[in-house]
């Protein structure tokens, strides 16, 4: 998407804790406890991936896109399709988003990425490379 900025990609600690997972430490009932709202979201508003999933390899995962911010109002904290964050990229100045993937036979879930989308991440061309306005009137930056 074109607003996207400011991504933290989860990679890294979910392949950690897979680690631990796989080697005996931390057992599978502990990771794979996916709440029965996360399951029901992954249902009706997930996107199917094809990667299998890394506890019980027996289903591929499917990614959660939850959205939180103020002019949100009563919606934040609600999951979307992905193709309704680009309307409301669009739409709004700026909105967190958290990706989950889960596995909906075993209950898998862990974190996967957050960034933000919003209006505010579209820059005017006659911006500077800050993001600030370089239009001068009347002798002062607007």
């Amino acid at each position: 998407m074109r607003t996207q900025r400011q991504v933290v990609d989860f990679s890294l600690r979910r392949r950690a804790l897979l680690r631990e997972v796989h080697s005996g430490r931390v057992g599978t009932y502990e990771v794979c406890d996916a709440s029965p709202y996360l399951k029901s979201a992954a249902k009706f508003h997930g996107e199917p991936t094809e990667e299998l999933c890394p506890v019980c390899r027996r289903e591929n995962l499917t990614h959660v896109h939850y959205i939180y911010g103020d002019e949100l109002r009563q919606s934040s904290g609600q999951a979307r399709r992905l193709a309704e964050l680009s309307l409301l990229a669009m739409t709004l100045s700026e909105f967190h988003v958290y990706v989950v993937e889960v596995c909906r036979d075993c209950g898998w879930n862990h974190l996967v990425e957050q960034y933000l989308l919003g209006r505010d991440g579209l820059a005017d061309p006659d911006d500077g490379a800050d993001g600030r306005s370089s239009r001068i009137r009347g002798g002062a930056a607007e």
